[in-house]
């Protein structure tokens, strides 16, 4: 890692790159801040040039969301100290696709006992098996 870093501070043309890259992680660490948590893994910070911020969303679902959010994603950029006038959305797809982390959901004791009652009063089958795997997730 410091031969990396001597390489990257030598070298006029990569000091250059290196401290792009750097003004792009402490605007992405900006945005991260200010965007929603839902829509974090799904966006990330261009650059910031004349006081607008370039934002990427994977899809356009997201930049439409983002758009009408604009106002409210501004005002938190500017609260957490970022000098920005307006916010662009572009879109830029994700040549991988990306699942949204997925959550175990759980359902109540209740239902859990429903679901086992119902389970129980059917013969063997895969519907009284997947009952049996929801009654486990209490």
């Amino acid at each position: 890692m410091q031969r990396l870093e001597s390489l990257l501070r030598n070298s006029p043309e990569l000091r250059s790159l290196a401290g792009q890259a750097g003004d792009i992680a402490q605007l992405q660490a900006f945005w991260s801040q200010a965007v929603p948590p839902q829509l974090r893994p799904y966006t990330h910070a261009g650059s910031l040039k004349h006081r607008r911020i370039t934002v990427f969303a994977d899809n356009g679902a997201i930049a439409a969301k983002l758009k009408m959010l604009s106002a409210s994603l501004l005002k938190n950029l500017q609260n957490k100290g970022l000098e920005v006038t307006s916010i662009r959305v572009e879109v830029q797809v994700q040549s991988a696709r990306r699942d949204a982390p997925q959550q175990p959901r759980q359902i109540s004791a209740q239902a859990a006992g429903c679901l086992e009652t119902l389970a129980d009063g059917l013969p063997d089958s895969p519907l009284k098996t997947s009952l049996q795997r929801l009654a486990n997730r209490k």
